[in-house]
């Protein structure tokens, strides 16, 4: 499989989009007004103690307070003597004006906060440092068993003697040899050390530790041995980007290259129209059918639909297609829409388990390669699929769009039929409580229209009812369910 890394870079914004294929499968975009938290680690203040929500409002010098769970906090969780744990009442860990040591999980969404932990990790390219851990994880993506003890023996001999804390094997780490893991660790433990002397010294509500920024970001999580190529459209990234790999991923530096040509370079593959059918509802699939995708506050809703498709021997087998082909669309939006939460998908219902059983594994290996942890029920009898895939960032939509201010993010406005009856209730509400002389209506341009036209009698007979004439003025800068009934 092909797969290639192009970078994006202008003066505020940066925008990295991962193609396989030719296909445009991940975009991530970071604005320098707008940067995100995750991996940020602050010295925190706790502002107030909530009890009822075993929780914590942390400030950290930002907009909104953070939120901090007890299950996120160190000594959360008790042992019962059972072999079960228990959680610790969030009053014995933290009291208000405490400072902490917290850590960005997720960015803020919407009216949220920033969630938090006081686990506190740090990624390298083969590694993740736990200062608060004491073992050895290996990624579950390693499938090889030898392997997995290979790393694992390799981690032992390196941590003995070594100061308190724990690792965790990352995928990338498959194959690499002592000196790689070594030098990883020893970075992590520097970077240990500096963060710890900050905290000392620095104020509350401030930063001790900001996570890399996107470019970088991009070569420590995503460039692998399955990457082809990096292309970067900025000569001042390249550069930063080149020596950031030569220090920590030298035998794959050389796979980052310029991009050098004057078309501009999301323009390959499609990648700005990709991104502007990705804030549509509506996803067209090859056979004829197509998806629709909904995001509410609570979770994200997928239905699946044949559309124009027909098939060609039966019903069932029309729906078992359709279905299929949905598996790998919905797979690829997941990803180039960056949605996470409760998901909610529609499939066109089935009657042959068999084909349900199908189905869900075509979706289960269509997801295998999201980097996103997600988790598949069952298809119910409806043929619902509920599923989760971890949030961590805002999704596409969030990031580019903000709600209508016309419909206030409802997805539809009242028609100028509804908006003409409420200007006729208007009227008699004001003729029966003022004395006037006459009224002046003024409206959206088709509202106007409306009345002028198909809603003419029912304006002569207000006028006749309340013996006052009634003048229509047209304002092209109003909303369309926008209207203002002015006593003269």
């Amino acid at each position: 499989m092909a797969k290639e890394i192009l970078v994006n870079v202008s003066p505020r914004e940066t925008r990295a989009a991962v193609v396989e294929n030719g296909v445009v499968q991940e975009v991530y975009i970071e604005r320098a007004s707008h940067r995100g938290l995750i991996g940020n680690i602050y010295k925190g203040r706790v502002a107030r103690v909530l009890p009822g929500m075993q929780a914590a409002f942390i400030d950290l010098g930002l907009k909104r307070t953070g939120f901090l769970h007890v299950s996120d906090m160190a000594g959360g969780r008790q042992d019962n003597g059972n072999g079960e744990t228990r959680a610790e009442d969030i009053r014995r860990l933290v009291s208000e004006g405490q400072e902490l040591l917290v850590q960005v999980l997720k960015d803020p969404l919407g009216s949220k906060g920033a969630r938090l932990t006081t686990f506190v990790t740090f990624p390298s390219r083969y590694l993740v440092y736990l200062p608060r851990g004491n073992a050895i994880g290996i990624s579950s993506r390693i499938e090889d068993e030898e392997e997995k003890l290979r790393l694992k023996g390799l981690l032992e001999t390196m941590m003995d003697g070594q100061p308190n804390g724990g690792f965790i094997v990352r995928t990338a780490a498959e194959g690499a040899d002592f000196d790689a893991l070594r030098a990883d660790m020893m970075y992590l433990l520097r970077l240990w050390d500096v963060v710890e002397k900050n905290y000392a010294r620095g104020a509350a509500g401030k930063i001790v530790h900001a996570d890399l920024d996107l470019p970088l970001r991009i070569l420590r999580d995503l460039l692998g041995d399955d990457m082809e190529r990096i292309r970067v459209d900025s000569a001042d990234s390249l550069v930063e980007m080149t020596e950031f790999a030569t220090t920590f991923i030298p035998e794959l530096a050389t796979r980052i290259e310029a991009y050098p040509d004057e078309r501009p370079i999301f323009d390959l593959y499609s990648i700005e129209d990709e991104i502007e059918r990705a804030l549509g509802r509506t996803v067209p699939l090859k056979s004829g059918g197509y998806l629709v995708i909904d995001q509410t506050e609570a979770m994200t809703t997928i239905d699946v639909n044949t559309g124009g498709y027909v098939g060609h021997r039966n019903l069932e087998e029309t729906i078992f297609r359709t279905n299929l082909e949905a598996t790998v669309a919905i797979a690829r939006q997941l990803r180039l829409r960056n949605l996470g939460g409760i998901i909610i998908l529609d499939f066109i219902d089935m009657d042959e388990p068999g084909h349900r059983s199908q189905v869900l594994q075509a979706l289960e290996k269509a997801l295998a390669s999201d980097h996103a942890r997600n988790n598949i029920s069952t298809i119910s009898e409806l043929g619902l699929v509920e599923m989760t895939r971890k949030r961590i960032r805002e999704s596409l939509e969030h990031v580019l769009c903000y709600a209508c201010p016309s419909c206030d993010g409802r997805g539809f406005l009242k028609t100028p039929e509804t908006i003409c009856y409420e200007i006729f209730r208007e009227i008699l509400r004001q003729n029966r409580q003022f004395d006037f002389q006459e009224l002046l209506v003024l409206a959206y341009p088709e509202v106007i229209e409306l009345l002028v036209d198909e809603e003419s009698a029912s304006l002569a007979e207000l006028e006749q009812l309340t013996g006052k004439p009634i003048r229509l003025q047209s304002e092209s800068l109003y909303a369309q369910d926008q209207f203002d009934v002015v006593l003269m």
